[in-house]
């Protein structure tokens, strides 16, 4: 029997995810602040799917909430997979944006996030099977086009996504980091714009993404971009990328720089012929 735990459950991209899991034969965990929301969702999800569907309601800012979710993944030995799903954004540049509201979204997007992974990795391994979905965002490389703390965050999120993919691929836990652009959910009026403010054109439905999402998943992606249209792109990209990473070791200061190394000056003569 296999159990997702799904965070952000309660609406948008999480209740998808709820959806297609229960469909695709998982029993689910679904922890969101709103128990309401959660319960309704639950409800309808048993109805349609016969699977199990447990509501856990926390707010990932908590830390007793977050203890509980923690616990739960570490002691539940049906569950496999853990969708990273709670977040929260802004659009503010950063001199107009409150520094509480910044720490909290750090709190939610990293803090939690990484708390979570930390429960479900060590659990996964110890089980040789798990998978690990962290909902990153298309601004996580393109930090300029929102706000610079959100941006930053998701930055974060595809980092470590990158590094749990490179230690555990091994150990037969899978990871995925998902970087949606602009979906139509709540998050962008949280942040203070509706998405139906936005060009059509550029956004896509909760429900495109997560479909689209898991189609990456199941061809083994390690990190999925819903709305680029040329996958080769993004390959390029990650080529370039490990490729300049290479080059990074180097005793020497680069030769644009114009610096007499102190290495060099140090160094006995018959060292630097």
């Amino acid at each position: 029997m296999s159990t997702a735990l799904i965070t952000g459950a309660s609406r948008g991209i999480g209740a998808v995810y709820a959806d297609r899991l229960a469909k695709r034969g998982y029993d689910l965990i679904l922890v969101a602040r709103s128990e309401t929301r959660l319960k309704a969702l639950a409800a309808n999800l048993a109805r349609e799917t016969a699977r199990t569907v447990d509501v856990l309601a926390a707010n990932l800012n908590d830390k007793a909430d977050l203890a509980r979710v923690e616990a739960r993944l570490r002691q539940d030995r049906n569950i496999t997979m853990l969708v990273n799903n709670a977040g929260t954004a802004a659009l503010t540049p950063l001199v107009d944006s409150d520094v509480d509201e910044m720490e909290a979204m750090i709190d939610l997007n990293i803090t939690a996030l990484t708390r979570l992974v930390y429960a479900a990795a060590p659990a996964f391994v110890a089980r040789g099977a798990g998978t690990i979905i962290n909902i990153a965002s298309v601004v996580g490389i393109a930090a300029e086009a929102l706000n610079g703390v959100y941006g930053a965050s998701k930055a974060y999120v595809i980092a470590l996504s990158h590094s749990l993919q490179h230690e555990l691929a091994d150990k037969g836990v899978r990871i995925q980091a998902v970087l949606p652009a602009a979906t139509a959910t709540e998050i962008w009026e949280n942040a203070g714009r509706p998405w139906q403010d936005l060009p059509p054109s550029i956004v896509m439905t909760p429900q495109d993404m997560v479909d689209a999402a898991l189609a990456g998943l199941d061809q083994g992606e390690l990190v999925t971009l819903p709305s680029l249209q040329d996958g080769e792109e993004w390959t390029r990209f990650e080529a370039a990328r490990r490729a300049i990473s290479k080059q990074f070791g180097n005793s020497q200061p680069a030769p644009r720089y114009r610096i007499i190394s102190t290495a060099r000056a140090a160094a006995p003569a018959d060292l630097i012929r």
